[in-house]
Formats: C-alpha cells, sequence, structure tokens
C-alpha cells in the first residue's frame, strides 16, 4: 500500500528529526510530563482537553509517523516501530518518567512503549484501547470499520453524529488531505493482522505499572468485554465503569466477518484475507 506522500507546503514548525522520521510534535503547559498518543484520528491543536491539562501538566502530543504532519518512512510498517521511535522521543525530550495517555490506536502504541520500558512510565492510562487478540481465531474483536460506510463508521464513534462527526464537504483542502492520510495510514498499520499484534498479549504481564483502562458506555468500536479481557492482562489495572457520554459513540462488536489484507484519572487465528478491490479504504 502507498501511503500518500507529504505535500512541502505542510511541513509545520514543531518538527523533531528522529530515525528519520520528521515528528510532529504539540507541546503545551508546564510541570510533570504526560505523554498523549492520539487515536486514528490523529490531532489537532484546538483539541479542548489539551487545554484542561496544560495548566498543571506538560503535555507532550506527537502525531504518530504517517498522521498529521509527520513523515513515514519506508522502513516503518508497524505499530511496534513507532513504539521505537517513541522510545528515542522520550530520550530526546528528556523524558526519565512520564504519564501516558493512549486512545484506541494510541493505546495500542502505549501499551507496547510499557512493555518496553515499564520503569519509565509512572502511570498509564488506556483509553478503549486495541492491539490485542482476546477473542477467538474466526471472530473479530474489533468491526470491520475499513468495510463500513462513513455514516456507520461515525455512528460508532460519535455518541452524537450531528454535533461530533468531520463535515468532510466543509473542511479545506489541507485538512481533508491530512484526513485522508490519517485515514490510509492506518489502514497501513493495522490492516493485517487487524487491529492487533499477535505478541503483545504475551508481553504485557512486563506492564507493571498503574493502569486505567476506560471506555464510553456508546462506544461500537471497542466494546465493554473487549476491554475487560485486555485488562486482565496487566497485573496493576483498573477498570473503570463506562462513562454516560464519550467522544466516540461504541457498543458490542458485530458478528465477524472474513477480512482480507482495528478520564478518568488521578495523577498519583487471524481472519482470512479478503480479495482485492473488496472494499475500500478511501473516506
Amino acid at each position: 500500500m502507498t501511503v500518500l506522500a507529504k505535500p512541502a507546503e505542510a511541513a509545520a514548525a514543531n518538527m523533531i528529526s528522529i530515525a528519520g522520521v520528521e515528528l510532529e510534535v504539540l507541546e503545551r503547559g508546564g510541570g510533570a510530563p504526560i505523554l498523549y498518543l492520539h487515536g486514528g484520528a490523529g490531532i489537532t491543536p484546538d483539541l479542548a482537553f489539551i487545554d484542561l491539562l496544560a495548566p498543571r501538566r506538560r503535555v507532550i502530543a506527537p502525531s504518530h509517523p504517517g498522521f498529521g504532519r509527520s513523515s513515514l518512512p519506508d522502513w516503518l510498517d508497524s505499530v511496534d516501530d513507532i513504539a521505537h521511535v517513541y522510545l528515542e522521543l522520550l530520550d530526546r525530550l528528556a523524558l526519565t518518567r512520564t504519564d501516558v495517555i493512549g486512545l484506541s490506536l494510541g493505546g495500542w502504541i502505549a501499551a507496547e512503549l510499557a512493555t518496553k520500558v515499564p520503569e519509565r512510565i509512572d502511570h498509564l492510562v488506556l483509553i478503549a484501547p486495541v492491539g490485542v487478540k482476546t477473542g477467538g481465531p474466526d471472530q473479530l474483536d474489533i468491526p470491520d470499520i475499513f468495510a463500513m460506510s462513513r455514516d456507520k463508521l461515525d455512528r460508532y464513534l460519535f455518541h452524537d453524529p450531528a454535533r461530533n462527526a468531520p463535515d468532510l464537504a466543509a473542511m479545506p483542502d489541507e485538512k481533508l488531505y491530512i484526513f485522508a492520510r490519517n485515514r490510509e495510514t492506518l489502514a497501513l498499520l493495522t490492516w493485517e493482522p487487524y487491529m492487533h499484534n499477535p505478541k503483545l498479549k504475551h508481553r504485557l504481564h512486563r506492564v507493571n505499572v498503574p493502569t486505567l483502562f476506560l471506555r464510553g458506555a456508546s462506544d461500537g468500536i471497542v466494546s465493554a468485554e473487549y476491554l475487560e479481557r485486555y485488562a486482565a492482562l496487566i497485573p496493576k489495572r483498573r477498570l473503570t465503569p463506562s462513562a454516560r457520554r464519550d467522544t466516540y459513540r461504541r457498543s458490542s462488536s458485530p458478528k465477524p466477518r472474513r477480512r482480507r489484507c482495528c478520564i478518568s484519572w488521578r495523577g498519583t487465528q487471524r481472519p482470512r484475507p479478503r480479495e482485492h478491490g473488496d472494499e475500500s479504504v478511501a473516506l
């Protein structure tokens, strides 16, 4: 799969070069650090929760390679690769210890990171994370988001799609380009094996830090049952009741399909590949 190239005019100011990746990094506030790892939709500077955290914490929020204005080198094609890039980011920013928050895809990256350097993480928050296979070999733990229409996906993602879903028709060209690029990179990283690393669940016992698991009550992508099975793999986990409202709207996963090739905080079998042309990962 060829991921859209980044145009020269999309360059941004806060760029850090790591292992051949030009990494876009948003940083706000001061105090004890929080590394925030975004989900498949990417991150924008105007997200309200960043301003809520910034008065008391130093929030560091990179755009993953291939997302936003971060570059995507040819050698990088897995979530585990991204975790290694962020190991170097921790070194570059002199973060000997930090709290880490990961949403969805970012939760998967955060979990991979925590298995590698648990001693550098004080607290871990995984919000509707993906990344492990907890069901049977013929079962999709996460619904096939690449097979859904845009309207259906918005109903799964948002509690109130009318208020929260992106209006693609109204997006300026640059934002529309980033939206498309984010989705294409998401497919590259999660297509096969679908939304998981088969090895990760065998490493999660190393995550010996307090870990909070969260999901929204309306979540249609990450089910409560999946989250419970995921949390059981980490020794010091805490699973909170589902929030009544959420950023993403999701419920239990639908009947599995065959595929080709998915805060409450105190600081203290792979499915068979589909045939080519079966379904699109475009907008």
